[in-house]
């Protein structure tokens, strides 16, 4: 790939890249990380792609594995910490609005987490990714209706995990 077309390649394509890696690993440091390792595989194969379309799409794919992956590593990680350690995972708030806000964010976390794989990840795609629903659809082989019966599903799901969670 001539450098002029890889650098187009990564202007337009690294903050989707970015925002699916944060949005599973929820890591600015591993999402950079996983980011940047994508485009060395592109560079260091010397890979062509007929369209910029095409390594965009290979490049969302191969981020959102291996942020995956990720994240399953140091889910199991923690766990063994806490078994280990018995590590207290309890959260100091600082102050009433701090607080809420921690507790938002963490039950819709605990929540998120509580989905299956497919639900999160058509989740985070939609949400962080700021791709459409074809491209969304492209990125997973499955076709622009079935991605939104699919959000529309995983949203619904969320929605009731998040109540039974608050007891409305």
């Amino acid at each position: 790939m001539p450098p002029k077309d890889f650098k187009k390649l990564y202007d337009t394509v690294f903050p989707i890249l970015y925002r699916v890696a944060f949005g599973v690993t929820r890591s600015a440091e591993a999402a950079e990380d996983l980011c940047q390792d994508a485009f060395f595989k592109v560079f260091e194969k010397n890979m062509v792609f007929p369209s910029i379309d095409d390594a965009k799409f290979w490049l969302i794919r191969v981020v959102k594995n291996a942020a995956l992956n990720y994240a399953k590593r140091k889910e199991r990680e923690r766990q063994v910490y806490q078994k280990a350690f018995r590590e207290d995972t309890r959260v100091t708030p600082t102050g009433e609005d701090d607080l809420v806000r921690k507790e938002t964010a963490n039950e819709v976390n605990v929540a998120l987490d509580a989905l299956p794989e497919t639900m999160r990840v058509i989740l985070i795609l939609t949400e962080n990714s700021g791709l459409s629903y074809k491209e969304i659809g492209r990125i997973l082989g499955i076709s622009e209706g079935n991605v939104k019966i699919r959000v529309f599903r995983a949203r619904e799901k969320l929605h009731c995990l998040l109540e039974q969670k608050i007891g409305v």
